[in-house]
């Protein structure tokens, strides 16, 4: 049977197997709660996807959620539009979306927002790509073969794969869905990947051992599906083979008009079906067209409640709390009672690492790129994997009709520090001087329009860094943060805070992961207040005693 008749790869685990998408869809609803519980307040700190994901759930059960945001609703969903630029956007944050990210798109259809494929390196919807290593180029054209070193490294990627990940037979258990399979691969993956690196298993392998370090360089700059994964050389394999084996790494979309068109319209959506509230209710209605605003301390309220103190000194207490904000900020800008989280659990979210990142985006009059070089023939600009500063190039073609858009530069971790302290302008004049060096005859700049948009989430006093990127070892605290949301073993203490977000689930930087745990958040808080999953539709709760993730032994 070929791949294409085979059902599709989704983001359905490996870890907890849970079908996310499956159980938001079925016509019985996520809970039933008690006619007591119906209208209380529950505390959501932060308005990005996790946040709105989980509101919105919560609403429709007939609890009120109350969100506390810091700046704007969306989080690192953030879509900034360029000044007179016709609606024209730059994606600071998240901007390619994997198609196997089923529960993500649930909320994308249900808005009816539309996406077209990412202009990814090597991708079918690529006009050209352009591979700059030590000064070689590699140039590739859609529909060409590319250069034996790229076939190469590709093939040594998929060898490897199958020899230290029975990746084959991982992924026909995920295609399939049949839990049973993949647990048996995935458990014995996990302690034997945890504690190496991403680059360790390069170097190990076979394949690549046969091929020299200047392929495992190479890969580090090409990488797979959306480029340079270098700056993921250091962390644990186990999250590379995440991303590989859920395809999040593959046919990613990206979102016309901007992925921030999601947290803001699951904020004005009215549910076709709700519980308790009257018709025409949205969490725009229920907050009087505005969030609170930026909270300052978490502690434990009168009773059973978590009380939330908002900048302005207003305490109140709810009876429940969900923290989707970064877990670093729960020990630097807020005041956290200590009392809230085990210190098992402390040490976890105190350990998350972040990854850095900056972007820095320019409009141009038109779309230049399409035009070719009379002398070589070939596009005058292409989608660019370089080892200089930029390290990624993408272009936007909205149109003949329309200015584009250049991303002249997408970087990690040294790359993004090295521009941490410069402005926006000395930030393109870096990166045009760059990319000056790989196109001697293009002059960018000549055609750029408006002004640059950068961002460095490192530098955001509300993100600290713009995801997480687990470290050899890190599963033990993974572990603790994904499944908080089994509280009837807490002590009364530590219940009735929840937490979620991309950062607590097992695929950092993806929004599917955010998603995934907000609906976890959703499933603990309804048990929390007395409710229950319907018979017909049980959620992952009722599914953590068999299929939740594998414990290592401390």
């Amino acid at each position: 049977m070929s791949s294409e008749a085979l059902p599709p790869v989704t983001a359905f685990g490996p870890d907890f197997p849970f079908a996310f998408d499956d159980w938001i869809r079925h016509p019985a609803g996520l809970a039933q709660m008690p006619g007591e519980a119906l209208g209380r307040e529950v505390a959501v700190v932060g308005g990005g996807l996790a946040g709105m994901v989980a509101a919105y759930e919560l609403m429709k059960l007939g609890l009120k959620p109350v969100i506390y945001e810091a700046g704007r609703l969306g989080g690192r969903l953030r879509s900034e539009p360029f000044e007179g630029g016709a609606g024209l956007i730059a994606e600071l944050g998240g901007m390619r979306f994997p198609r196997s990210g089923t529960a993500f798109y649930h909320y994308v259809d249900a808005l009816g927002l539309e996406t077209r494929p990412f202009p990814n390196p090597l991708a079918a919807v690529t006009p050209s790509t352009l591979i700059e290593l030590e000064g070689e180029q590699f140039y590739v054209e859609r529909g060409q073969t590319p250069p034996e070193a790229l076939r190469e490294i590709s093939a040594a990627w998929a060898q490897a794969l199958e020899e230290g990940a029975d990746f084959t037979r991982l992924q026909q258990a995920i295609r399939a869905r049949d839990v049973a399979s993949l647990k048996a691969v995935w458990n014995r993956l996990v302690p034997l990947w945890d504690e190496r690196t991403f680059y360790d298993f390069i170097a190990s392998s076979r394949s690549f051992s046969r091929l020299g370090f200047r392929h495992r360089e190479m890969f580090g700059q090409v990488g797979f599906g959306t480029g340079g994964w270098d700056s993921d050389f250091p962390n644990s394999m186990l999250e590379i083979l995440r991303v590989a084996a859920t395809n999040l790494d593959d046919d990613q979309h990206y979102v016309v008009g901007g992925v921030e068109q999601l947290p803001r319209g699951l904020w004005t959506k009215v549910p076709r079906r709700m519980v308790h509230w009257p018709a025409g209710t949205s969490l725009a209605a229920l907050h009087g067209g505005a969030t609170r605003g930026a909270v300052t301390r978490i502690g434990r309220g009168p009773g059973e409640t978590i009380a939330i103190t908002d900048r302005w000194g207003d305490t109140r207490p709810y009876a429940a709390a969900l923290v989707t904000c970064q877990t670093w900020l729960l020990t630097t800008h807020l005041q956290c009672d200590e009392s809230l989280f085990s210190h098992r659990l402390w040490m976890a979210l105190d350990r998350t690492r972040y990854m850095q990142s900056s972007k820095t985006f320019v409009m141009v009059d038109k779309p230049f790129w399409r035009e070719r070089d009379p002398v070589t023939g070939r596009y005058r600009l292409s989608m660019t994997l370089t080892d200089r500063i930029t390290r990624g190039t993408y272009l936007f073609d909205h149109g003949d009709d329309k200015p584009g858009v250049i991303c002249l530069s997408y970087s990690w971790m040294s790359d993004a520090l090295k521009v941490l302290p410069l402005p926006v302008e000395r930030r393109v004049e870096l990166m045009l001087d760059a990319l000056k060096k790989i196109y001697p005859d293009v002059d960018i700049a000549r055609h750029i329009i408006g002004s640059p948009i950068t961002v460095s989430w490192e530098n955001d006093p509300h993100f600290l860094g713009a995801f997480k990127g687990a470290l050899p070892g890190h599963y033990r605290y993974n572990h603790r943060m994904y499944g908080h949301f089994m509280q009837d073993a807490l002590p009364p203490a530590e219940r009735g805070i929840f937490l979620a977000g991309d950062g607590i689930s097992w695929t950092p930087a993806w929004a599917e992961g955010a998603v995934q745990t907000a609906l976890n958040a959703v499933w603990g808080i309804a048990r929390h207040l007395g409710g229950h999953s319907p018979a017909a539709n049980p959620g992952p709760g009722e599914a953590w005693g068999e299929i939740g993730p594998i414990a290592l032994p401390d």
